[in-house]
């Protein structure tokens, strides 16, 4: 059974945080399929995997990685 996630980032810098997430969706994720989307002040990043604990694996990385992203730019005054 398919296991299906959204994640929705409200930030000034969704941008850049999908671009900065956008080399990752090249990588194969076993088990999974990613998609992440920049659209206005807000971030979508959806996640299908083919169980909860590939689901909670993707989620994981995705959303550490969109702190980062974040914070980044914070940092940089972008």
């Amino acid at each position: 059974m398919a296991s299906k996630a959204q994640v929705v980032f409200r930030t000034e810098h969704a941008d850049v945080v999908a671009k900065a997430l956008s080399p990752e969706l090249t990588e194969s994720v076993p088990r999974t399929k990613i998609t992440v989307e920049g659209r206005g002040g807000e971030v979508l990043i959806s996640v299908e995997a083919e169980d909860h604990t590939a689901l909670r694996a993707a989620l994981n990385s995705y959303i550490r990685w969109a702190n980062v992203a974040e914070e980044t730019a914070k940092e940089v005054g972008r």
